[in-house]
């Protein structure tokens, strides 16, 4: 079936795996109590940080906003790691005594270990079960892991099931392109993170809704751009395309050729385009362009570029 949820959005997702798992909320319900649990990294100290509350199930945003005393957070220092008495203390705030709070301090620990030597990025548990016989359980687990440690865990990477990702995001992936699919009718084709995101509010400010985010890095040559074209002209919904370069370890003119080859490569091309291109060899990128006849709009300002966004959109109204 085709899944609709708040985590799907409207198009909802195609279900292909179904997940049996065991009937944990057995009888003695009544004595049973549900608690959140997460590990993430706190970039402002520098440390790893758990963060749990008695509020388990539910939203944390909700908890916070509205009983933010019942969240509880615990600092772990990197160079010592989690100490039996932080373990104990979480399980103490948890209002838990006894077997289980000897088994919510094993659990902690077990969790904090797993976070670690995963190279995770974050790991949230909601609920932690605390059965009627005391048994402490993760019920539901999102884990996120980090990009930048999956060379240590190749067995990880095996892992990846690329039928529950955008297959867009994931061609994308194998040109080593940094794209994000949103709903808006301007494709925007840009080389850095900072830029890409200045570049999407230029857009808004045009009028216009952008319709990716496409980071195609420093290195940029002629085939990852070709590529980055053809991602976004996937799209049905892009009106007209941005492209936004600063040259500084990217050479303009790889990225005009990129864009020629694209274009000759696919023949008409349905949808405007918009190239400003600034920085190294920015002149003659422009040439290139210029003598290929394409049918493009050139801006040398922000605020050009912004205007000609503007300008293709009324066109098309």
């Amino acid at each position: 079936m085709q899944l609709i949820t708040a985590q799907t959005g409207p198009e909802g997702k195609l279900v292909s795996k179904v997940l049996v798992a065991q009937d944990v909320y057995y009888p003695g319900e009544s004595e049973t109590k549900e608690y959140y649990m997460s590990v993430l990294l706190d970039r402002a100290k520098g440390r790893n940080i758990i963060v749990y509350s008695t509020e388990g199930g539910m939203d944390i945003e909700h908890v916070a906003e509205h009983t933010p005393e019942l969240i509880y957070k615990e600092e772990i220092d990197p160079l010592i790691g989690l100490r039996p008495f932080q373990a104990s203390r979480i399980a103490y705030n948890l209002g838990l005594s006894g077997v289980a709070m000897k088994e919510m301090s094993k659990f902690v620990t077990a969790l904090y270990r797993a976070y670690e030597e995963t190279d995770s990025a974050m790991f949230e548990i909601n609920p932690v079960l605390k059965t009627s016989d005391n048994q402490i359980l993760a019920v539901d687990a999102k884990v996120n892991l980090d990009d930048n440690g999956l060379f240590r865990h190749k067995d990880y990477a095996a892992m990846r099931d690329e039928s529950e990702e955008d297959p867009m995001e994931v061609e994308a992936s194998k040109s080593n392109l940094n794209f994000v699919k949103l709903d808006g009718n301007v494709g925007c084709m840009v080389n850095g993170a900072g830029l890409a995101m200045a570049t999407m509010d230029i857009i808004k400010i045009a009028g216009g809704e952008p319709a990716n985010f496409l980071d195609v890095g420093g290195t940029a040559n002629a085939q990852t751009v070709k590529a980055a074209f053809n991602l976004i002209l996937q799209d049905p919904n892009v009106k007209a395309i941005l492209i936004n370069i600063f040259g500084g370890i990217v050479r303009c003119d790889r990225v005009a050729q990129g864009v020629i080859d694209a274009y000759q490569e696919l023949g008409n091309i349905r949808v405007p385009i918009i190239v400003r291109l600034q920085g190294t060899n920015a002149v003659e990128a422009k040439k290139l362009i210029d003598d290929s006849g394409l049918q493009v709009y050139s801006a040398i300002l922000l605020k050009e570029a912004a205007d000609l966004v503007t300008k293709v959109l009324e066109e098309q109204a």
